[in-house]
């Protein structure tokens, strides 16, 4: 086993530990971005004006808002003293000659309240002259709207297997996009202080791309500007680009008037002006041999990339990367493609595109398994990858054999075949309500797919009392990374939790850090705070092996007593270490520094090892559809995951919770609607709040929620030998649309196929039902052809943009 996976005695690492804020959480006393602010005297408020249509090009006249009370300053184009970008590709952050989506903020008002600066942004005069716009993939695709460069993953010959193949399939499904809904909206708050240094307090999950654009756009180097993250109020993804621009707008308010500048979106601007997962609209014809094996799988994905690229490029490759999920295919070919339309730029999503590629082969199994006369588990199971195979994009899948343990675990200790007989019993006695039992596996790539970010940095420092203070390059979000770092620490130096303390996140202490996403993290973070504690450590080892009479080798360090392989003397302290290793001119600090090994990909070829490792997992979820609402309940969950050994099991049973149930709003209750007519509101977000845009509520939890960790899983080469755990656990999700599935068929005959829309919202699941009904009344089964169409008709055709 590797240095970097390896544990010593007595690891604070792997023990049950509350998050580092949980206290501050509950009792509401957690400081956030805009809390900061609140706290600062003779701060501006910054509010947007808004584009009131889909596409337009405009002409903003402020005269009107300068003379609403309160009101200090309207910001234009001509007062970026830099360049006038934020961050996402051909943005500008200030005021556009063009609107090219319903919400796209054409000018930012100062003012000394809120309230002020809202009146002043109403005054604004605009002036629209309306241009053509496209709101849906389909207008996109018939108009030939695309952006970015298109890709394709391919391996064998798909196209002669399909020709031959004993079944062939093919079919037509849309999945939509999700809005991220963290608690905490976007929110920046900067300030310039005497030096003309820029502080800028920002909820980002990406402080140094902040810290970059914000330098950008005020014409400045990076060390005249610091960006600080204390924490956010959740990010999901939708933290990681889209911050910039904000941040940029309140510093350069800040510049420009002198005083401090608070920009927070409010619940209906956020949802209105940010991106969101991108929706897809997929087409694949499929080919099995009689036992229902894959031979051939063909695909084009197009995704909704909104008015500009911002990440739907690696989110789109991210996607190609993992239509494969848990399933050998020996021939393959997968395109993608970004459809450009007049919405809100779409973006980094938890899954990051992998969700909407493992919609794609688990759609195609959970379709066509009827039309096989095999039980969609068995169909599954049948295909998984085996030890030796490879992805269709090169990388050897390592582990393979683990899939099918968790699979095998999961099908025993959910008591998978006596459920299901059950089921079938209760489904018999009851004409209008039916339950289902399903079981999904996820097998999900972990790692940057751009190489270059996978590196993380840390200054960490021992005080001569003992106690330490880190700091690290990522961001805390909720999802409990500080307090891993704070974990990873204590076991590397060999001290108990409560003598390590964290500091905020500041580009002006770990510089040019990567973003905190893709699940990478703690795997890369903590790399880097172990390399910069083991380097004090040894240190310190050299001066305790002085005090202890013994080689510096031999010296032990655990549970803050600092020891020696026969010691004649009893321990010491880690404090009294520290003490004298002070006065002995030790150094006492130490930068560490992090770069994932044994990664390469092409990115015109797709091909390569893009991903350190896998992480899989499987869950079975059963279900109860009413056949007349169309209302399901989630009446058991049984989850098995592979998050190597955990760091910290509490805050890792939290996350596949948290996943697994964002993943079923994902695709059982979160739609987003967006106004497709003609008429004036063109574009408009119709779901723009709580009330209008479902989410998961205590009444969508699952009644009976087992989660497991896979045990015996260390990972080699990762920092003591565990796994990330942020994205995998949504994608389990996955199961309780396939569960819905089952039960929908449960209402027709036997071996009927169910067309499920996704999100499948008890509307969407009422349709399904009755075409389940409708179906069973006008055909047999056995009516029905081997290999057939199970979706709308629809041609794979190559890219010709």
């Amino acid at each position: 086993m590797t240095e970097l996976a390896t544990r010593p005695a007595n690891p604070v690492v792997g023990t049950l530990v509350a998050h580092e804020s949980a206290a501050l959480h509950v009792t509401g006393t957690a400081v956030y971005t805009d809390d900061v602010a609140a706290r600062a005297s003779g701060v501006l408020t910054a509010w947007p004006v808004q584009s009131e249509h889909a596409h337009a090009l405009v002409k903003v006249d402020p005269g009107a808002a300068l003379v609403v009370p309160g009101v200090v300053r309207v910001l234009t184009a001509a007062d970026v003293p830099g360049v006038n970008d934020a961050g996402v590709k051909d943005d500008e952050p200030l005021i556009p000659s063009e609107a090219m989506f319903h919400g796209h903020a054409l000018a930012w008002v100062l003012a000394e309240t809120a309230e002020a600066a809202r009146l002043g942004a109403a005054a604004v005069r605009v002036d629209y002259e309306p241009l053509p716009s496209i709101i849906t993939v389909a207008e996109a695709i018939e108009a030939g709207s695309f952006q970015g460069i298109p890709r394709t993953v391919r391996r064998g010959d798909p196209e002669s297997v399909l020709a031959t193949a004993p079944h062939v399939f093919d079919g037509v499904v849309e999945v939509g996009g999700q809005e991220h809904f963290y608690l905490e909206t976007h929110a920046s708050f900067a300030h310039v202080d005497s030096e003309g240094q820029v502080f800028v307090e920002c909820s980002t999950q990406h402080p140094s791309e902040t810290q970059e654009i914000v330098a950008h756009v005020l014409g400045l180097p990076s060390n005249r500007v610091t960006v600080q993250t204390l924490r956010m109020g959740g990010g999901f993804g939708g933290k990681e680009m889209q911050p910039h621009g904000f941040a940029a707008i309140a510093a350069l308010g800040a510049t420009l008037t002198g005083r401090p500048v608070r920009l927070r979106l409010n619940r209906t601007q956020d949802l209105t002006m940010t991106g969101k997962r991108h929706p897809f609209h997929i087409v694949w014809k499929a080919g099995f041999d009689d036992s229902g094996r894959i031979l051939a799988l063909a695909t084009t994905l197009t995704s909704d990339g909104g008015w500009s690229l911002d990440l739907s490029e690696p989110v789109m490759g991210r996607a190609l990367c993992h239509v494969d999920n848990a399933y050998w295919i020996p021939n393959f070919v997968a395109q993608g493609r970004i459809a450009k339309t007049n919405k809100t730029s779409q973006t980094a999503f938890r899954g990051f595109g992998g969700p909407q590629g493992m919609f794609v082969i688990e759609d195609i199994l959970g379709r066509v398994a009827p039309c096989l006369g095999i039980d969609a588990a068995t169909l599954r199971e049948r295909n998984f990858y085996a030890p030796g195979q490879t992805t269709p994009y090169g990388q050897p899948v390592r582990h393979a054999e683990r899939l099918h343990e968790i699979w095998r675990r999961v099908l025993d200790e959910s008591a998978f075949d006596e459920r299901r007989a059950g089921i079938a019993a209760f489904n018999a006695e009851h004409a209008d309500t039916k339950r289902a039992l399903a079981i999904t596996p996820v097998k999900f790539g972990i790692s940057f797919t751009l190489t270059a970010f996978n590196q993380a940095g840390a200054l960490v420092h021992v005080y001569k009392d003992g106690s330490v203070l880190v700091n690290h390059g990522g961001t805390e979000m909720g999802q409990g990374l500080h307090t891993k770092m704070l974990q990873v620490a204590a076991t590397a130096l060999g001290v108990p939790l409560d003598a390590v303390r964290l500091a905020p996140t500041r580009t002006d202490k770990v510089p040019n850090t990567s973003a905190t996403a893709a699940s990478s993290s703690a795997d890369l973070n903590g790399g880097a705070v172990k390399h910069a504690c083991e380097q004090i450590r040894d240190r310190m080892a050299g001066v305790a092996a002085g005090l202890l009479g013994v080689d510096p080798h031999d010296v032990r360090f655990s549970r803050g007593r600092v020891g020696g392989i026969g010691a004649s003397d009893p321990s010491l302290t880690f404090a009294d270490v520290a003490n004298a290793a002070y006065h002995q001119r030790v150094q006492l600090f130490a930068a560490g520094f992090y770069r994932t090994e044994g990664l390469h990909w092409d990115t015109e070829k797709m091909q390569g090892e893009p991903f350190k490792y896998f992480a899989y997992g499987a869950a079975a979820t059963e279900v109860e559809v009413d056949g007349f609402t169309g209302a399901y309940r989630t009446r058991r969950v049984d989850i098995v995951h592979d998050v190597g050994d955990s760091l910290s099991p509490l805050v890792d049973l939290g996350q596949i919770e948290g996943g697994f149930v964002q993943g079923a709003g994902w695709l059982t209750l979160e739609e987003l609607r967006w106004d497709e007519t003609d008429g004036p509101g063109r574009g408009r977000l119709l779901t723009q709040s709580a009330s209008t845009y479902k989410l998961p509520s205590f009444s969508e939890m699952p009644e009976v929620f087992n989660v497991h960790f896979f045990e015996r899983a260390t990972e080699d080469g990762v920092v003591y030998g565990s796994k990330a755990v942020g994205e995998p656990p949504l994608m389990l999700a996955l199961s309780v649309r396939e569960a819905i599935r089952e039960a929908v068929a449960a209402f027709g005959a036997a071996g009927g196929i169910v067309e499920l829309a996704s999100p499948a919202t008890p509307e969407a699941v009422f349709w399904a039902v009755e075409a389940a009904r409708r179906a069973a009344e006008r055909a047999a089964p056995e009516d029905r052809p081997a290999g057939a169409s199970v979706g709308a008709e629809s041609p794979l055709v190559p890219f010709d943009h």
